[in-house]
């Protein structure tokens, strides 16, 4: 488990802003299963991501 979810924070992992409360999408990392939140405006630009804990990045 990330920092930040042991924290109870929850940040797109592109930009760092908070989105609890926003239209942002929770899924997991296809590598290790990390839980993963991303911001509604960094998914329809389609930023890139990088998963805390093991690294994989993704579109």
């Amino acid at each position: 488990m990330s920092e930040s979810e042991t924290q109870g924070t929850r940040q797109c992992v592109s930009c760092g802003i908070q989105v609890a409360g926003m239209n942002a999408a929770r899924f997991s990392c296809p590598d290790c299963g990390e839980t993963i939140h991303r911001c509604a405006k960094c998914r329809k630009q389609s930023n890139l991501y990088e998963c805390p804990d093991c690294g994989f990045r993704g579109p």
